[in-house]
């Protein structure tokens, strides 16, 4: 379920990043070629972006398809950042419907995205904070997980290992796709669906999946954590993010 990118790098349009590439997130909303659950993802999206020295995001969300959003075009072409996540979702039986439900969710600097479905994330629920959740469903609910390890003091990829082994270790199964950034660094997780990176331009894109037939993108493997920021880029196993990680 869904399609989610992040960006990092030299300040680009959105246009560029969404709407331009010939199989890109745009495009993935209604044609996805590497989605193996659902086919199209017409629940809602949503954009959050970076601007200038401001360190807290903005966040465009609706609760319709992108293709039918008469305003993104013309927002996309304008606006400009170093720095982006962005969605198209596809919904599971019994979620949530609404903008509020469409990623990216966020709080302070951070963005958040969950492609996947989750079986059993009732039981995380007594984990959380009701305030810390715009609406009731798996994402929101692995999203207020995250955001209380990251207000601990956890690094963002530790963060999302950490979760990943929570919510399996409290019986919740499924496909665990995370995507993290705080403007500066990007954490994203491979469990149980697609995601790849490419270098471009002095930056990085990570996505569900190719936005083009280009080469230069890159697989990563299922179970696996990719971080990305100012000291590089980074695939690890997320089975090493977890060893001796305390458990609730």
């Amino acid at each position: 379920m869904c399609r989610h990118l992040a960006y990092l790098g030299p300040a680009v349009s959105l246009k560029e990043l969404i709407l331009d590439p010939e199989h890109g997130l745009y495009r993935q909303s209604w044609a996805p070629r590497r989605q193996r659950h659902g086919t199209v993802n017409a629940d809602g999206f949503g954009v959050g972006w970076y601007a200038g020295d401001d360190p807290v995001p903005a966040r465009y969300r609706r609760d319709i398809p992108i293709w039918n959003d008469e305003s993104l075009p013309g927002i996309a072409r304008v606006t400009r950042s170093g720095a982006v996540l962005a969605a198209v979702r596809s919904a599971t039986p019994g979620m949530a419907l609404g903008a509020a439900a469409a990623a990216p969710f966020g709080a302070g600097t951070w963005l958040f995205s969950h492609n996947g479905a989750v079986s059993g994330w009732e039981t995380l629920q007594s984990r959380v904070s009701v305030r810390d959740m715009d609406v009731l469903s798996d994402s929101a609910v692995l999203w207020a997980l995250t955001l209380a390890r990251l207000r601990t003091g956890a690094e963002p990829g530790p963060a999302l290992a950490a979760v990943i082994a929570e919510a399996e270790a409290a019986g919740a199964a499924g496909r665990f796709n995370l995507l993290l950034t705080d403007g500066t660094s990007i954490a994203a997780t491979a469990a149980g669906d697609t995601l790849c990176y490419r270098a471009r331009d002095g930056g990085v894109v990570i996505a569900s999946e190719p936005g083009d037939d280009r080469p230069g993108w890159a697989d990563v493997p299922d179970r696996h954590l990719l971080t990305a920021g100012p000291h590089g880029l980074a695939v690890a196993p997320l089975s090493d993010l977890t060893e001796g990680v305390t458990v609730p």
